[in-house]
């Protein structure tokens, strides 16, 4: 990908974070881009084009946060929890913006089934990511185990966005599901 086009993506993500995807507009993504009048519609010639270049980048910077936390197997249970608690604080806090864009694009997928493909594929990839990188723990069924952690992490990231001033240590329920 284009050094460019992930510019514009990655404000488009950022519009999203801040207007949500009604203010999703080319003229707003290259004005936050700071590229000329016209770029982002020349290579998203409709919404629909628009909507999946931006839920294809955000599926790929997940991937990339992911693998950015967690890029080794952890040692331990203890580890695995403090990596989860660590990504958790991040994602709502200094990605709050591009957190908050990729909670409205799952949104936007639940009325667009071109979309909807998309995420299926791009959570079966985190899956069966996740299952690889608890494996080496010896816990029983870890795919299922990292779908409860992967909940866990999406409710806290959704509670601590709603109301931030709340205090709240994520670590103890991730350890709780999994030494379950």
């Amino acid at each position: 990908m284009s050094r460019r086009r992930a510019q514009v993506l990655d404000a488009a993500l950022a519009v999203i974070g801040t207007a949500g995807v009604r203010g999703l507009t080319y003229q707003a993504i290259d004005a936050r881009a700071g590229v000329p009048a016209g770029t982002t519609s020349n290579w998203f010639r409709n919404r629909a084009a628009l909507l999946h270049g931006v839920l294809a980048h955000q599926l790929d910077r997940d991937r990339a946060e992911w693998e950015r936390f967690t890029g080794r197997p952890p040692a331990s249970l203890g580890e695995a929890a403090d990596t989860l608690a660590a990504l958790a604080n991040r994602l709502s806090g200094e990605s709050g913006e591009r957190t908050l864009a990729r909670y409205a694009l799952f949104l936007e997928a639940t009325t667009h089934p071109e979309l909807a493909g998309l995420l299926r594929e791009g959570r079966a990839a985190i899956l069966d990511w996740g299952e690889t990188w608890l494996a080496g723990l010896g816990l029983p069924d870890p795919r299922a185990r990292y779908r409860r952690l992967i909940g866990h992490l999406d409710g806290i990231v959704l509670h601590r966005l709603t109301f931030p001033g709340e205090p709240f240590d994520p670590e103890p329920g991730f350890r709780a599901i999994l030494a379950d």
